[in-house]
């Protein structure tokens, strides 16, 4: 197991549902469902716990089951990820069992799939990763380290964006590359094809164990598969009304370059920085600074080793 030694300052507020009774799968595949409706439509995919530590996902899909949800059209199919990480997540210790080996949200690259590397979450992916082949939408639920707003991760196509506008939450929505470090499940095949009707949103729904992400969790997949027409409208139509969203999109990931990374204030996500050169922190000597007017620092992160993501700075687009 890779040791993630970082203290936790948030309370646990979320339970974590047993997934047990979702254990055996319909699919050949442990803990992944599909439920077809017979008739045409897309193929739709919700996933949950590609990090251990994340529970706000599982919540949704625990709700998604004992409601009984099915497809109207298409078919559904509820995908359980990384669920050694979660099996063994401690709310003593909870940011622990992010992962176990490697984080599973960056080995989605084909060469790295089916390359003679093997770690726990690489094995799972590759399980996995059939259940994937014919999925038209996929909603991937994720959360935060810090307390922060909630954000929906479109990816770098209009397409994505577009289905993320009409999910109509939460409030921020940002189009991005990923990461250096390896391929997300969200940007996997067509998904990150432009010329592809094949789509994929990537949600953070807030801190990973406070109440309300697990909230918007559940509200957020109830949209998207209204949004994608696997449920009827009338289960949206008991919903508050949606705010007005506002759209960015990445204009630089910071990837760590060396052995020491610094913040030079305790940021913790979804600050617009009004002024272009703003001091963001150091990466060893070299001063990390914001591109430009009105940059929104998105999710700042406390694992700050070489190679990995300190932040993302992302930018409005523009109208039109």
């Amino acid at each position: 197991m890779t040791q993630i030694n970082i203290p936790n300052e948030y309370s646990v507020e979320l339970e974590t549902p047993d997934i047990e009774p979702y254990a055996a799968g319909n699919t050949g595949i442990p803990y992944v469902w599909r439920f077809g409706s017979g008739l045409p439509g897309p193929n739709v995919m919700v996933s949950a716990v590609v990090h251990g530590n994340e529970p706000c996902g599982v919540i949704a899909l625990d709700w998604l089951f004992r409601e009984d949800i099915r497809p109207l059209c298409g078919s559904l199919t509820l995908a359980f990820m990384n669920v050694d990480a979660y099996h063994a997540f401690d709310s003593a210790d909870p940011n622990r069992t992010r992962w176990l080996d490697e984080d599973m949200n960056r080995v989605w690259d084909k060469e790295v799939l089916e390359s003679d590397r093997t770690s726990i979450e690489l094995e799972r992916a590759r399980r996995v990763r059939p259940a994937l082949e014919g999925i038209d939408c996929l909603l991937d639920i994720h959360s935060m380290q810090h307390l922060a707003p909630p954000l929906m991760m479109s990816g770098r196509h209009r397409k994505s964006k577009d289905l993320a506008a009409r999910v109509g939450v939460p409030e921020r929505i940002v189009g991005d590359a990923g990461h250096a470090a390896g391929r997300r499940m969200r940007d996997y095949g067509a998904f990150d094809d432009p010329n592809s009707t094949k789509t994929a949103l990537l949600i953070e729904c807030g801190q990973h164990w406070e109440a309300s992400s697990g909230a918007l969790a559940v509200e957020a997949t109830v949209r998207f598969l209204a949004a994608t027409g696997t449920i009827a409208q009338d289960r949206v139509d008991a919903l508050d009304p949606v705010p007005q969203q506002s759209f960015y999109t990445v204009a630089r990931a910071v990837t760590i370059e060396s052995d020491t990374f610094t913040f030079a204030q305790p940021f913790t996500g979804g600050e617009v920085l009004p002024d272009a050169g703003t001091l963001i922190g150091h990466d060893g000597d070299t001063p990390v600074t914001t591109p430009a007017d009105n940059t929104m620092l998105v999710m700042p992160s406390k694992r700050l080793w070489k190679g990995q993501t300190a932040v993302r700075f992302a930018v409005p687009d523009r109208p039109g």
